[in-house]
């Protein structure tokens, strides 16, 4: 089968480069050329256009957002240039009304659609590690699960509807950036009373939540205040929280930490961390020490 891969940030670089061990034609597109060309030189092929890169047996994309992901299926031609009987994969964390109108979209042209959102960061994609969280047709994953292996250790399935990965993975994400929170509230309380953050956390991810990579990675950063290089930046995290708030909102989900950790997120921005990294988060509770980044 033929392979096309668009969106080659930070996770779609590492996640086309191991699917290219496949050693199956691999056809990828970027707006920006250098992934592009450290791909090329890997034995991948440039694609002209979102469009060549979509007349493939499976399209997996990785973008930004909603806005990124329909810009490039419509403005860019990859939608209409996809060969009936395709497969589309999108991997990026979209929106659950996104994921439906994309799954009537590709329903029309009688192309298949599904949503495999990943869980991890930019050296857990380069690993081939990914945790992907897979929706849709059996059958339909059934064709793509060797590529999956390629990019991931474990697909883990959650139904026959594309909006029930995208779910999934806001419910993750919301997860995480809440146990961010709730590590920097609890340890600038241990450090109103003269506690270091670092000790304290010390103590937490190694108690309470060892063997834990979210409390282990996140902990060990805020306690070292170290913020940048951006694995994950903080804006990224504020639009998975709307993402997840909007979802739950039709459901009648009460969300009441998510409303509070979006205010937090709101006023980092606002102050100018929303390029650091969603560790950065702390720093509403924890305050921003002199010379911290």
């Amino acid at each position: 089968m033929t392979i096309g891969f668009i969106g080659l940030g930070g996770m779609g670089r590492g996640m086309a480069a191991n699917l290219l061990r496949a050693g199956e034609p691999l056809l990828v597109w970027n707006r920006g050329q250098q992934p592009v060309q450290e791909l090329v030189a890997k034995g991948a092929q440039a694609a002209a256009s979102p469009a060549e890169a979509a007349r493939v047996d499976v399209l997996f994309t990785m973008l930004a957002d909603d806005a990124a992901t329909r810009a490039v299926l419509y403005d860019g031609g990859a939608l209409a240039a996809m060969p009936a009987g395709a497969i589309h994969v999108n991997m990026a964390t979209v929106s659950v009304e996104f994921a439906r109108e994309m799954e009537k979209a590709h329903a029309e042209r009688g192309i298949g659609y599904l949503a495999a959102p990943v869980l991890g960061r930019v050296d857990v994609a380069e690993a081939g590690k990914l945790n992907i969280v897979a929706a849709g047709p059996a059958q339909l994953i059934e064709r793509v699960q060797p590529y999956f292996d390629l990019m991931g250790q474990k697909t883990w399935r959650f139904g026959d509807t594309p909006e029930q990965a995208n779910a999934v993975k806001l419910g993750v994400n919301l997860a995480l950036i809440c146990a961010i929170e709730a590590m920097g509230e609890s340890s600038a309380l241990a450090g109103a009373y003269g506690i270091p953050s670092g000790d304290f956390l010390d103590l937490l991810t190694n108690t309470l939540f060892a063997g834990s990579p979210v409390y282990k990675g996140y902990g060990a950063m805020i306690g070292q205040q170290r913020y940048s290089p951006a694995g994950f930046k903080l804006t990224l995290g504020l639009k998975d929280v709307n993402l997840a708030l909007d979802a739950a909102r039709p459901k009648g989900v009460l969300a009441a930490s998510g409303q509070a950790v979006r205010d937090n997120l709101l006023r980092a921005v606002e102050q100018g961390d929303g390029d650091l990294d969603l560790a950065a988060l702390a720093k509403q509770s924890l305050g921003k020490p002199a010379g911290a980044s």
